[in-house]
């Protein structure tokens, strides 16, 4: 999204979203810190290639972004939206989930984000979850819940907190 109409229209799209929502805004019309990146979180969700669910995520410390990620297939590999769905459990197993993208890039490029929060468009699965909890993430922002209430339960035995987005 480089063509300054469509960041435009794309912004304009997020205020009236975040209007519509009743969501508080900050300033003279300014979204709040965590609206900003949870709205870019579903920007990143955009380049999901899974067509069952599109989910991105954002890891971030004081304010800064750290990483993103969304759902995707192995690099390399071919994508759902190309070859179809390899389903397991109701789970296409096809795609590596935003969240675990997320901290893979980040230990790719050598980012430490032990102590960071994550926004993302939809509560962890367990598997990236675990996750999460051994890369040392404190906080969860999600925005809609992915059907597995045993992360909330194990995310408060840990202290890990999980903040919905509304």
């Amino acid at each position: 999204m480089t063509d300054p109409q469509d960041v435009q229209k794309f912004l304009e799209d997020e205020n009236r979203r975040a209007e519509e929502a009743g969501r508080k805004l900050e300033g003279k019309g300014r979204v709040g810190w965590h609206h900003y990146f949870m709205n870019i979180a579903h920007v990143v969700a955009s380049r999901s290639t899974c067509d069952r669910k599109h989910v991105g995520a954002v890891i971030v410390r004081d304010k800064n972004i750290l990483s993103t990620g969304y759902n995707g297939s192995i690099r390399g590999l071919p994508h759902c939206d190309d070859v179809g769905h390899d389903m397991v459990g109701g789970h296409c197993v096809r795609t590596v989930h935003a969240e675990a993208n997320a901290i893979i890039q980040a230990a790719r490029h050598g980012v430490r984000i032990e102590g960071a929060d994550i926004y993302t468009t939809a509560s962890p699965c367990w598997e990236c979850f675990k996750l999460i909890a051994n890369a040392g993430i404190r906080r969860v922002f999600y925005g809609e819940f992915y059907r597995e209430q045993k992360v909330f339960e194990v995310a408060q035995q840990l202290g890990i907190e999980l903040i919905k987005i509304e």
